[in-house]
């Protein structure tokens, strides 16, 4: 049962959402210091592979404790989009509406994880078009990804594409990587968040288990 780790490494130096700060991690005891080690780590609840609660941006809605764990498990697709050009528009999802059947996850491969590291990682990621994003809404879906590190672009005031998902009581995955590998694959995907009280976000541990 091969499983693939489709989560961003966390560093100091590690890309953040412009204005965010960057997480802090310092060593605070060392086995030959105090016989045992542990790290002292202070990040945004929205930092690298991360999932975004309905909370995130609407008052009073679902925090991630208050989902069920099964919320974050179940079968999955990869949607090419990196040749879509700025916008993926629903056309393109109603093309590949018999392939996406019984997925409760969609992650959309825009190609922009190669770009970690680099500042043109922040912009010109293609995003869904507000139909697309509704035309998700309905379908059965637990969450949708991306492996760029927004849903709206970088800058966007509004975060339509946000409202419209996280109001449909989806979950958002960004900042995923190795997207490439499962395209035309079916595999189970999980995003396990931290359990933290009244959540609005969390990093998570983003794999698929392909049977």
């Amino acid at each position: 049962m091969p499983i693939l780790d489709l989560t961003q490494t966390i560093t100091p130096a590690m890309p953040v959402y412009p204005g965010t700060e960057p997480p802090a991690i310092r060593q605070a005891t060392t086995v030959a210091a105090d016989g045992f080690a542990e790290k002292w780590i202070g990040m945004f609840s929205h930092t690298g592979t991360h999932v975004d609660a309905p909370a995130h941006m609407l008052p009073g809605a679902a925090t991630l404790d208050r989902l069920d764990i099964g919320h974050f498990f179940g079968p999955a697709r990869v949607v090419d989009v990196s040749g879509s050009g700025a916008v993926i528009p629903a056309g393109l999802l109603e093309a590949r509406r018999a392939e996406l059947e019984g997925c409760e996850f969609l992650l959309f491969h825009t190609g922009w994880s190669l770009k970690w590291g680099h500042e043109d990682y922040f912009s010109g990621f293609p995003v869904l078009s507000p139909d697309a994003a509704r035309w998700l809404c309905g379908r059965g879906l637990k969450g949708v990804g991306f492996d760029a590190i927004s849903a709206d672009p970088v800058g966007a005031m509004g975060f339509e594409n946000h409202l419209i998902l996280l109001g449909a009581g989806l979950i958002l995955i960004e900042n995923l990587t190795g997207l490439a590998p499962l395209l035309g694959r079916p595999f189970r995907f999980a995003c396990l968040p931290l359990k933290l009280e009244q959540a609005d976000g969390s990093p998570v541990r983003a794999v698929a288990v392909l049977d």
